[in-house]
């Protein structure tokens, strides 16, 4: 049999359906993007634990020049190591069918019998490639799909100064490539950036590596710390070339997924936090305008008996009660939200397995949170409630007092229209209800800016490294490096019109116990297609007597300009000597550290050399110039900028607008949530007052004025206050991507300021005329009968 007081709660929830349903919706968006990016999160991590597990991921990482292969049982003897995987790796050029500009294929050993003792390769599809055949390779699953590569095409590939067919054998991943980006590369381009797996003995007889080896992966025994066996290694391979052993946190792809993992986790906090805030400020508002309203009830239900614990408690269950609609809401699209977005890493981030699953954590966590949420928005009007007495229950509640506020005694008011003058004077009577009211809709208008934050910052770093420090239209990266005059030999390929050398040298920079890993860069000091630029600081002039290093090198360093950094080289005659550093340059990308290019070459012992160059082309000789690089010998990488600017456009298309557009969508809940539980409460209060001007003779559309247009200035007032809000959180999210590989910058565009602020507007506009319905139908007599 059901209870009088859960028929007075079911009546009280049908008869404020319009505002629990407001209030629920904003709790289920907020567990939605709970339980969904906390659902993602965890499929990374599980498919990422997995994978590291059964195919053996190593944990520490060296490259070399050559090694015989003897030195792997010297390695293998070093403490804390459990196995070790010696192989040759070499980036080359490749031509792809249907495809003219150069791609760069990185070929990498796979052993003559059984599987590698690290980074095992997972096949999706075909063989493995036959020790008796040298034309056969595995290609990377992502590469296959960008190319439309499948068992049985064929790739061209410059091996050593000779083109080669290669032949696609098997299709395959590995958890090296979880994140499959070349040397430099930010973002993924599938198209032009691929991993083929090539047998022992083709590669070997390939390049000239027989009984030898270029690179190094381990396995350690478990709870030793890889920075016991970096050392120990990199002492040993510094003979034979070693460019500097690192850990499985600095490997690329690892870091590239530590990172994202990072950023879903803290989404996953703080915008529930957010829509779960708006909530608690929506129960607050709905439940003080019931108690007020339901005075009488309370003073008859403890006139019976009923304590005041069970009244607070009546009031509660109702609070409890609209955010169950929101927690069954709210959980079911939480894990259509978490499919979403596990569908879009999956377009990042290659697993064998990556399945959405629905995390029992974050359920509890959605249940517990929203709860919470429920019972600090209920609190103050469940206590009004508890402690109202029989007495004073029965008895209409006061009229609110009136005092002439500052803009009546200076007459401002007397010149405005009525309606208007009704608005100002109702919200200076009521501060503390309008600042939650615009706090609500600026906390939307707030993540509606943050959701496009990501996309302007990105935009940012474009601009600085495609409009202010690069300047060319193709780079080439050598495979060794070459003469200083290799520069002439590049002048005469077709379409140049400008060549510019420069040499890269990995090296350790020292600062007291601080050692950071990096590429030093040399540039000419006249320098043109590359420039070193910072975002705020201005162009800076490289020199032969210090070093310009990157603001977040320096600041990871405890480096000022004027401070002396120990250099050592990692190739050459390995030489460590110190330089002051000069200038620091607030760049966006990378971790830089330049040099002047002649003096780099006098640290390392050699002739005027360069690693690389960057190009100025005749766009109309493009073809024909890509047609020749595809056959150069010297050249294991082509980096054509038009290209890079188009992958990356791509990447932000799929990632940054969807987002955003989530966002959007989510946060004009909140603003139509917000809108539409005031006017509704307004419309329930001032009923009265309301249908007296109907029957004074003002007219419907002079009411609808009074009662919406106070929301309307409300709104507008609460645009620009999101604007800041949204401003602070960005600024509060900017060390989030202060990452080595990139920083986005604080940065807000108009198109920006637009989006967050038009979506907000709209919203607040269709929960008006939402009311305004009600409004038409408002019954005059049965208003003007209420008791006051």
């Amino acid at each position: 049999m059901v209870s009088a007081r859960s028929r007075m709660l079911g009546r009280d929830l049908w008869r404020l359906r319009g505002q629990v349903l407001a209030a629920a919706l904003v709790v289920a968006c907020g567990i939605t993007v709970l339980v969904g990016m906390q659902g993602a999160w965890e499929s990374l991590v599980i498919a990422q634990e997995r994978y590291y597990v059964s195919h053996r991921f190593a944990d520490v990482f060296a490259s070399l020049k050559r090694a015989p292969a003897g030195v792997a049982d010297e390695i293998r003897a070093l403490p804390g190591v459990r196995g070790v995987e010696t192989r040759i790796v070499r980036d080359v050029t490749g031509d792809v069918p249907g495809f003219s500009e150069p791609a760069t294929l990185r070929l990498v050993s796979l052993p003559a019998i059984g599987m590698p003792v690290a980074n095992a390769l997972f096949l999706l599809y075909g063989n493995y490639p036959s020790p008796a055949r040298e034309d056969e390779v595995v290609a990377s699953a992502v590469f296959a799909a960008a190319n439309g590569l499948k068992v049985g095409s064929r790739v061209t590939a410059v091996l050593n100064g000779r083109a080669r067919q290669l032949q696609v054998v098997g299709i395959g991943m590995s958890p090296e490539y979880v994140y499959e980006v070349g040397h430099g590369m930010v973002f993924p381009d599938n198209r032009r950036f691929g991993v083929l797996w090539m047998g022992r003995d083709a590669l070997a007889s390939a390049f000239g590596m027989e009984g030898a080896f270029n690179d190094v992966a381990l396995t350690l025994d478990a709870k030793v710390d890889p920075r016991q066996v970096i050392g120990p290694l990199d002492r040993l391979l510094a003979r034979y070339g070693s460019l500097g052993a690192y850990g499985r946190e600095d490997q690329l792809s690892h870091r590239f997924l530590t990172d994202e993992l990072g950023e879903i986790g803290i989404t996953a906090t703080y915008v529930p936090a957010l829509f779960l805030a708006v909530s608690s400020f929506l129960l607050y508002a709905l439940l003080s305008r019931l108690v007020t309203v339901q005075r009488a009830e309370i003073g008859l239900l403890k006139a019976f008996g009923y304590s005041g614990r069970a009244v607070a408690l009546q009031y509660l269950r109702f609070g409890l009660a609209t955010v169950g609609v929101g927690i069954a809401a709210g959980i079911p699209a939480g894990h259509y939200f978490g499919q979403l977005m596990v569908a879009l890493y999956r377009q990042y981030f290659h697993f064998p397995q990556l399945q959405a699953v629905l995390s029992p954590r974050a359920l509890v966590l959605a249940v517990l949170a929203s709860t919470a949420a429920a019972m600090v928005g209920a609190g103050a009007a469940v206590w009004r409630a508890a402690r109202l007495p029989p007495a004073e229950a029965m008895r209409p509640e006061l009229p609110a007092g009136f005092r002439a506020g500052l803009l009546d005694r200076i007459g401002l008011l007397r010149a405005m229209p009525i309606p208007l003058r009704l608005i100002l004077r109702n919200l200076a009577r009521r501060p503390g209800k309008a600042v939650l009211s615009m706090m609500g809709i600026a906390l939307a208008v707030g993540l509606m800016v943050v959701g496009r934050f990501g996309l302007d910052g990105v935009n940012e770093i474009l601009a600085l490294q495609f409009g202010r420090v690069q300047h060319d239209d193709v780079t080439l990266i050598f495979t060794d490096a070459q003469p200083a005059g290799a520069v002439f030999d590049v002048v005469q390929l077709p379409g140049i019109l400008r060549v510019e050398g420069f040499r890269v040298a990995p090296v350790w920079l020292r600062h007291g116990h601080r050692a950071k890993r990096v590429e030093l860069t040399g540039l000419d000091a006249d320098s043109v297609l590359h420039e070193v630029v910072g975002h705020t600081t201005g162009r800076h002039q490289v020199n032969a007597d210090g070093l310009v290093i990157s603001a977040r090198l320096a600041a990871t360093l405890h480096l000022h300009v004027g401070d002396r950094v120990e250099v050592t080289l990692m190739e050459g005659r390995r030489n460590t000597f110190s330089l002051p550093v000069t200038a620091t340059v607030d760049d966006l990308l990378g971790l830089g550290a330049y040099v002047d290019r002649l003096a780099l070459s006098r640290y390392l012992g050699e002739s005027p050399a360069i690693s690389g160059v960057h190009l100025r082309i005749d766009t109309q000789m493009a073809e024909s110039l890509y047609s020749r690089l595809k056959r150069l010998p010297a050249i294991s990488s082509v980096i054509v900028r038009r290209a890079v600017l188009e992958s990356i456009g791509n990447t932000l298309d799929r990632t940054f607008v969807i987002s955003s557009l989530v966002l959007a969508g989510f946060a004009s809940v909140i603003v139509a949530g917000v809108v539409y539980n005031n006017i509704r409460i307004a419309l329930s209060e001032r009923g009265n007052e309301l249908a007296s001007l109907r029957v004074l003779g003002f007219s419907l559309r002079e009411v609808a004025t009074i009662l919406i247009g106070e929301q309307a200035l409300l709104t507008a007032a609460a645009l620009p206050l999101g604007i800041a809000v949204g401003y602070g959180l960005c600024a509060l999210l900017v060390p989030v991507f202060d990452r080595d590989a990139f920083r986005i910058p604080l940065v807000l565009e108009r198109v920006t300021l637009v989006f967050a602020m038009v979506p907000a507007a709209c919203a607040a506009l269709v929960a008006g005329l939402l009311v305004l319905q009600r409004l038409r139908h408002l019954d005059l007599v049965a208003v003007l009968k209420t008791r006051e």
